[in-house]
């Protein structure tokens, strides 16, 4: 039997004296209002209301019971007001503070139709993994290496001129034994790729090619490294979709097939698999990705 819906009935019924009144209000049929009220009345081994008279009388063994059924019907009404708030509190979602704020958007507007409200948090690979480790967010997309991902982005380097060769080989930017005194041009890594497994594979590929230690910089913001390369023959790693928002020029790196890797992480729950399952799609384009390893299109 439902408990509370039986309860609704008989509350509803003998507020307003009548079956056909109190059906009305509880928005059910009147035959459906009289079943509940006599399987509450089965239930509780007892006549609750008095049928012999035109209006729906209470019987004494009804007024004894009619305070604790509206007590029943007031906590279920405050039980389903309390799930409707926690269905619509925004779950906190930690980021890649290099997803842009359109890409965000359309992300959180794809999430309301899929009854999911976010809110996000942008932050470095580091900063996600101690935000979602801290507890101040419910899930996070983190930096993983590409063989544990969910999503991939290729890597290349962006210059601020076109570049004529289809793909930049890093040995071309040795420095000529003429040119001893000039800098050379410098491989920046931003702080979302300033990770092991992309941070290490770029340096070893600087010292198989010959470059100087200073040519492969990791820079402490992106601003700084994209004015670093607006400014000079300087390249910045990058995804194609991120170059073409700062207006670089993008090309693939040879020799080497390097990839951001995302994966996404959750606290108690299952709030990161609801996401993923839910949002796979938009979180690549938000990327800039392509998803493997059952990251959804």
């Amino acid at each position: 039997m439902d408990l509370v819906g039986a309860c609704k009935a008989f509350v509803s019924v003998s507020e307003r004296g009548s079956f056909t009144l109190g059906a009305a209000a509880a928005r059910i049929p009147q035959p459906v209002a009289s079943r509940r009220v006599a399987a509450l009345e089965k239930h509780l081994g007892g006549r609750l209301i008095d049928r012999s008279a035109r209006r729906a009388v209470l019987t004494p063994f009804g007024r004894e019971m009619l305070p604790s059924a509206r007590r029943l019907v007031r906590l279920a009404e405050a039980m389903e007001h309390d799930a409707e708030r926690a269905r619509l509190t925004p779950l906190r979602f930690a980021v890649p503070d290099v997803c842009s704020t359109l890409d965000l958007a359309r992300l959180d507007a794809e999430a309301r139709e899929q009854g999911v409200h976010l809110d996000f948090q942008q932050a470095r690979p580091d900063e996600r993994a101690e935000l979602l480790r801290s507890q101040q967010v419910r899930a996070a997309l983190t930096a993983v290496p590409v063989s544990e991902s969910a999503w991939t982005v290729p890597l290349g380097l962006a210059a601020a001129v076109p570049q004529r060769a289809r793909v930049v080989h890093a040995e071309t930017l040795r420095v000529g034994r003429g040119d001893r005194d000039a800098p050379g041009r410098r491989i920046w890594i931003q702080p979302e790729d300033d990770v092991p497994h992309i941070r290490d594979r770029v340096t070893r590929l600087r010292d198989s090619v010959g470059l100087r230690p200073a040519q492969v910089a990791v820079a402490a913001a992106l601003a700084p490294a994209v004015a670093a390369v607006l400014g000079s023959s300087d390249l910045l790693l990058c995804s194609a979709k991120q170059a073409e928002e700062l207006e670089l020029h993008w090309r693939p790196i040879g020799g080497i097939d390097l990839a951001r890797g995302y994966g996404i992480a959750g606290g108690a729950g299952d709030e990161a698999e609801r996401i993923r399952e839910r949002l796979g799609s938009g979180i690549a384009h938000c990327l800039g990705a392509r998803p493997r390893n059952g990251g959804a299109e």
